[in-house]
């Protein structure tokens, strides 16, 4: 049984606000009559039986919030085999990966984004959306993590990187016959800047150079794994008023849950 949970939490953005508006604006465009229910494969999601969808988190602030993310996701770990997040900012990401490492042991993390995320603290604050896979590599909580799309690397994330033993594509040497294959439980976490600002828009960090939708959509297409965990976070509908990226984050999140429906390998 698959769970799906709402996680509106964006205080931890460094550049603009308004990824915490997100969740509703993707159930909005999931359940839009422009479109159906679908997966490409061909599973429909409509009251799928296997699949439970709630609300969203309450979260106080600050670091409150993330340690409240994190008990939640246990609990909802505790009924439930797999979680999907949608966001919010990246820095949900670690509270609900420690979570999921708790119940699976020796994870791995197939993560998509214009940027690694792996600043040992930003503007100093050490949960930023810019921190959380330092935390995450740190704490041991991944034992693989393979990082694809990355246009923006600095010398401080490159040296992390290496302290880390990140396996990094950067968007520049990524072919699009790559196929991604993991033994163990998988956790998938999307961040939608991964995308060329012309296939999202709707992003707090316009990054040109970066995925089409078709190549992102393949790789979830084309994974071989057990995903039991995924994540889809940095969406900002306050630069979307066409409402593009709000649909490409719907067919998105169909894709990943019929990733995560898939048998156990």
């Amino acid at each position: 049984m698959i769970v799906s949970v709402d996680i509106p939490f964006d205080e931890f953005s460094s550049f603009m606000r308004g990824p915490a508006l997100a969740p509703p604006r993707i159930h909005e465009a999931f359940h839009s009559d422009s479109a159906n229910y679908s997966t490409e494969q061909g599973t429909d999601l409509k009251n799928h039986k296997q699949i439970k969808i709630l609300g969203p988190l309450k979260l106080p602030s600050g670091t409150e919030a993330i340690k409240t993310i994190e008990q939640s996701i246990n609990g909802l770990l505790s009924q439930y085999e797999k979680i999907i997040s949608l966001g919010g900012d990246h820095s949900i990401t670690y509270p609900v990966v420690k979570a999921v490492a708790g119940k699976y042991k020796k994870l791995r993390i197939l993560h998509l984004d214009a940027h690694p995320d792996l600043y040992d603290q930003f503007e100093g604050n050490k949960f930023s959306h810019a921190c959380p896979f330092a935390r995450i590599m740190e704490e041991g909580l991944a034992q693989r993590l393979v990082q694809v799309g990355i246009r923006t690397m600095n010398a401080h994330q490159r040296e992390q990187a290496n302290r880390f033993g990140v396996e990094v594509i950067e968007m520049k040497n990524f072919d699009s016959s790559y196929r991604f294959e993991f033994q163990g439980p998988v956790y998938i976490s999307l961040d939608m800047d991964a995308f060329d600002p012309a296939f999202a828009p709707g992003v707090s960090h316009h990054e040109p150079g970066g995925f089409s939708s078709r190549e992102v959509i393949s790789i979830l297409q084309n994974l071989k794994a057990n995903v039991v965990g995924a994540d889809l976070v940095e969406f900002n509908p306050t630069r979307d008023p066409s409402g593009i990226t709000a649909m490409l984050a719907a067919k998105l999140y169909k894709e990943m849950l019929d990733v995560l429906l898939r048998v156990e390998l």
